[in-house]
Parts: structure tokens; C-alpha cells; sequence
């Protein structure tokens, strides 16, 4: 994902606001970045997958329409 959502810069002043030391910020941060990354999609990996689908779900109704009028 090369889509930028996630500030950590502004992510770790507010963990040092509430009283995590850097150290602390910095490794919440570092985790928290990696989540993300890796577990959420974004709009654009959406768009990707919708095609993708689009792509194999017009091939199985090819695929169907074929077969009919083979066994028709």
C-alpha cells in the first residue's frame, strides 16, 4: 500500500502528550504502522479486487452461456 493513511509523526506526539515515554511512542507507533499495513485496504486495493472479480466472474458466465448451448 503506498497510500499514506496513517500520520505516525502526529500519532506519536499525542502518546507523548498523554505521558508515554519515546521509547514507548516509538514502539506502539512502530506496531500500530505495521497493522496497518498489513491488515487494512485501502480504496485503491478495493477497486483491485472488484476488478479482479469482475474479470473471473465474466469468464464463468462465458463458460455457462457455452455449456448451455453445447447441451442444448
Amino acid at each position: 500500500m503506498s497510500e499514506k493513511i496513517f500520520d505516525t509523526h502526529e500519532y506519536v506526539k499525542d502518546l507523548l502528550a498523554a505521558g508515554f515515554t519515546e521509547a514507548q511512542a516509538e514502539a506502539i507507533r512502530r506496531k500500530q504502522a505495521e497493522l496497518i499495513d498489513t491488515h487494512l485496504a485501502t480504496k485503491r486495493d478495493l477497486r483491485e479486487l472488484e476488478n479482479r472479480l469482475l474479470l473471473k466472474l465474466g469468464g464463468c458466465i462465458g463458460i455457462v452461456a457455452l455449456l448451455m448451448k453445447v447441451l442444448s
